[in-house]
């Protein structure tokens, strides 16, 4: 059940930040990329996802990731919905899952 939220955070981010699979899935940057990276971590771990299982998501899409990079990415989007109403906006209609 855990793997499919994953995969349907992803598609719904994919169409957000209009990125593909593997622009999400590579080492990359770009605020942009790094903004929905750290939405998915964010969204995962409000569902009750652990960070190994997150690695484990991630790592099979092909992007190797370690806990602290996870809880740093995850305090990241905190600070972006206290700033940005509209990340608390989309934050908000895809907690709904």
């Amino acid at each position: 059940m855990k793997k499919e939220l994953f995969n349907r955070f992803v598609e719904e981010i994919l169409v957000l930040f209009r990125l593909t699979r593997e622009e999400l899935f590579r080492k990359d940057k770009d605020n942009n990329i790094v903004d929905a990276r750290q939405m998915l971590y964010y969204l995962c771990h409000g569902k009750r996802m652990n960070y190994l299982q997150i690695e484990k998501f991630m790592a099979e899409n092909g992007y190797i990731i370690k806990y602290n990079s996870i809880t740093h990415g995850i305090k990241s989007m905190e600070k972006k919905m206290v700033k940005d109403a509209d990340y608390r906006k989309i934050i908000e209609r895809l907690e709904q899952f």
